[in-house]
């Protein structure tokens, strides 16, 4: 008699981890890593509002977290415009990964994860940032380049600060 082994076989689970990111931080890489440790990929998504004037152009902010995580296949990266969930649709994420550093935080996050749910049958997943990490923020990062300070604190190690502009 033979003996079989079952092999289970499930589809890869997909995130897809939204936002302006500009600029991406230690508090947006450290989200990006945690996810890994939950999806089989993690999608990075550059949210693009033409209405906005951005600090950092779509491709750059592309090439930066493109840098961070360069080497790590699980970790992709696309520039989108239009809704999140039809994005996650588009790139096969069943999933969207928040952020989340304060009560209100939570509670926007709760209200978008709500009508993502019924909009598009997609799960969001909300991971606390690190306390250490949680006062980072891409104003922030922005509001001390503009006043000429170091932010190498707040940004991850190996993204590649000549993307930053010069001038604000």
């Amino acid at each position: 008699m033979k003996t079989s082994q079952c092999i289970e076989s499930r589809t890869p689970r997909v995130a897809l981890f939204a936002g302006s990111f500009d600029p991406f931080t230690r508090g947006h890489e450290s989200i990006v890593r945690r996810g890994l440790e939950i999806f089989d990929t993690v999608i990075v998504g550059i949210g693009v509002n033409p209405s906005k004037k951005p600090f950092m152009t779509a491709d750059a902010r592309k090439q930066w977290i493109e840098s961070t995580f360069a080497g790590n296949e699980r970790v992709k990266v696309i520039v989108y415009e239009g809704l999140t969930v039809d994005a996650a649709r588009a790139h096969g994420a069943q999933f969207l990964l928040r952020g989340v550093r304060t009560a209100a935080d939570f509670e926007y996050e709760q209200t978008i994860a709500i009508t993502n749910r019924s909009l598009a049958g997609i799960e969001t997943v909300l991971i606390n940032t690190l306390p250490q990490l949680s006062h980072i923020s891409s104003s922030l990062v922005r509001e001390l380049l503009s006043h000429g300070h170091d932010v190498s604190q707040l940004i991850p190690p190996s993204a590649p600060i000549e993307l930053l502009p010069t001038t604000l």
